[in-house]
């Protein structure tokens, strides 16, 4: 398994407008193959980023949803938030699970 980490800094001024943006795709990944689960992270200071983080069983269901017409669809109508909205660009992070405990998101090993 792993998680995808999308870092965005957001204006302050501009974060009710981009958790809205969010809102209303929310559920649009969920029959992707592979994908396990979304979470929308809210800073708690200003000078932190949101987190955009989705679980995916491998990387290669990640790279077959980033690759389908279905992203591309939703990340044309993401546009609707200003340049000025954003301090710089979003910063990805992709980690493999090594280790976790309480809720258990994908397959036990």
């Amino acid at each position: 398994m792993i998680t995808v980490s999308n870092r965005i800094l957001v204006r302050p001024e501009f974060s009710q407008a981009f958790e809205s943006r969010f809102q209303e795709r929310l559920g649009l990944v969920d029959s992707m193959p592979g994908f396990l689960a979304y979470r929308l992270l809210r800073p708690t200071k200003p000078d932190q980023p949101y987190v955009v983080m989705t679980f995916w069983e491998s990387e290669t269901h990640f790279r077959g949803w980033t690759s389908s017409p279905e992203f591309k669809e939703q990340h044309k109508r993401e546009r609707t938030l200003p340049p000025e909205a954003l301090i710089g660009p979003p910063q990805i992070e992709v980690h493999e699970v090594a280790q976790e405990s309480g809720m258990v998101l994908g397959p036990r090993s």
